[in-house]
């Protein structure tokens, strides 16, 4: 049977009072990482890394996709074992043969992929395996409810215990999965880009979260792509670069420049590069397009070569204008012309045929199969192309997904390896592929860049550019006001389902683009 919350509680709390005066006095790191090395099948994830993490502080740990970051964050919460090293909690070796002998000995994670279950509550999804019990020994639903209700107002997260998961955005999932690694009163809490689908008001938010930890003398380790954020709430940072310990300086002894260098052991002189070819003539045009109860009003014009921006907050209505024109969730008004010819498209095997690509807002949800290959991921769109009489034409396939990986220099042992495997940026880059493979005119990027470093989105901004320059027109969408500015032609805003302007290169800045998404005018 499941144990209460109850006597967890106590068991944590007993944890807890036991290992502060440990702390404070003879040991002043919570935890410590020596020489750690693994190993997978073709790849060496870490070599002989090391980490230090003290009471009531943020150890910010940064690096390029494929650093290690992740692996070692999966060795210390119990996920994977070490193939050489030694782990020292409050100063004892320990060894976690599982994710629950971590979370007993106080270490919780919030994974960089949202893990909760849809069809479960907020708070099943939060206390399950820890299910307060009545004196039957059965679950006490009131009672979870009622805690459940105490631990978001105490985090200051305004949402309905009894709510189904599966009915949130995913910014509010990603809140429940903080409320869910905060309720373990864990004393080493791994955040893995905890603010890669919240908006700047959930990040402040989070932020205070954070701070209230450190005043309890929590060790968190803070995994996120954002400079900002790193200098915004980091004590100190730790670099990794290819499974390697680079060093760890203080935040406030470093900028951004040296940081990137550290990571990606070079300069990147040129974030978002310069495109010299003129836009070429109109392609799509958009108008009066409406999902009712989701975005109406919605117009727009979408020349060959040309990079147009959605900006807005969280429930602007940006991704159902994308899932929209995809053919997803079809329209219920307005018209949608290729090269001026009205279209409906009513499925996504249609927009497909129509020469239009969607990379998704979340991959793990909706764009990877995670048990699958490289190569069965990449190949998924054009499969109908490469098939006749009952047989695929794997050979000229696999040629295909071999010169596309090598175009968008997807870093992979060979294209059997399970893509679930790869780096966030890799897995990218081979869902980029997959579209790319299809010969899309309109390539539709949700969140391109979402959970991946500073030098993969280099790779993939150079790729875009690329893309546009020769005459393929970009729709992208990014909660990154830099990144919309820096690519787009055209910004396009939306606030709650309303388009709010639209904006030429020169005159678009954060503060026109915010105060529109804001639900402001711009005059």
């Amino acid at each position: 049977m499941f144990a209460s919350a109850t006597a967890s509680s106590t068991a944590r709390a007993d944890r807890s009072a036991g290992a502060a005066a440990t702390d404070t006095a003879d040991v002043p790191y919570l935890l410590e990482i020596i020489n750690v090395s693994k190993s997978f099948p073709g790849v060496l994830a870490l070599s002989n890394v090391q980490l230090r993490v003290r009471p009531g502080s943020v150890l910010a740990l940064m690096g390029e996709n494929g650093a290690g970051k992740s692996t070692l964050m999966k060795i210390i919460a119990g996920i994977y074992q070490p193939d050489d090293g030694e782990l020292r909690l409050r100063g004892k070796p320990v060894s976690f043969d599982t994710p629950l002998a971590a979370l007993q000995a106080g270490i919780a994670m919030i994974h960089q992929e949202l893990n909760l279950m849809p069809h479960m509550s907020i708070a099943e999804n939060i206390w399950i395996g820890r299910e307060q019990l009545n004196g039957l020994h059965m679950i006490d639903h009131r009672e979870m409810f009622r805690c459940t209700a105490a631990l978001l107002e105490r985090l200051r997260i305004n949402l309905d215990p009894e709510e189904l998961v599966g009915n949130l955005s995913i910014a509010e999932r990603q809140m429940v999965e903080i409320a869910k690694a905060v309720s373990y009163d864990s004393d080493i809490l791994i955040m893995d880009e905890p603010t890669s689908a919240i908006t700047d008001k959930e990040v402040a938010h989070l932020f205070s979260i954070i701070a209230d930890l450190k005043a309890q003398g929590k060790g968190i380790i803070y995994i996120t792509h954002k400079m900002n954020e790193v200098f915004s709430i980091a004590d100190e940072v730790a670099v990794f670069r290819d499974g390697a310990y680079i060093g760890l300086q203080r935040a406030d002894s470093m900028d951004g420049d040296s940081l990137i260098s550290m990571m990606v052991g070079r300069e990147l002189t040129q974030l978002f590069p310069v495109r010299e070819k003129p836009i070429g003539d109109l392609l799509m045009s958009v108008r009066n397009l409406r999902l009712d109860g989701v975005f109406q009003g919605v117009s727009f014009d979408l020349h060959a070569g040309e990079i147009l921006g959605i900006a807005g907050l969280m429930g602007s209505g940006r991704t159902n204008i994308a899932e929209t024109i995809f053919g997803i969730t079809p329209s219920d008004g307005g018209d949608i012309q290729l090269d001026g010819v009205s279209v409906r498209i009513s499925d996504p095997h249609l927009a497909i045929e129509k020469g239009f690509g969607l990379l998704t807002e979340d991959r793990k949800l909706s764009g990877l199969f995670p048990c699958l290959s490289v190569l069965e991921n990449m190949e998924m769109a054009v499969l109908p192309h490469y098939a006749g009489g009952g047989f695929i034409q794997q050979k000229a396939l696999r040629t295909l997904c071999e010169d596309m990986c090598k175009k968008l220099r997807v870093k992979t042992p060979s294209l059997e390896q399970c893509i679930d495997t790869l780096s966030g940026g890799n897995q990218q880059k081979a869902l980029l592929a997959r579209w790319l493979m299809t010969n899309p005119r309109v390539l539709i990027l949700d969140e391109p860049t979402r959970g991946i470093d500073v030098g993969a989105k280099v790779e993939i901004y150079r790729l875009i550019s690329y893309l546009a320059s020769e005459g393929m027109a970009v729709i992208m969408i990014s909660s990154e006001l830099p990144e919309v500015l820096g690519m787009s032609d055209r910004v396009m805003v939306m606030h709650e389902g309303e388009m709010m302007g639209m904006l030429d290169r020169s005159e678009a800045t954060q503060e026109r683009v915010m105060h529109l998404a804001s639900g402001h005018s711009v005059h």
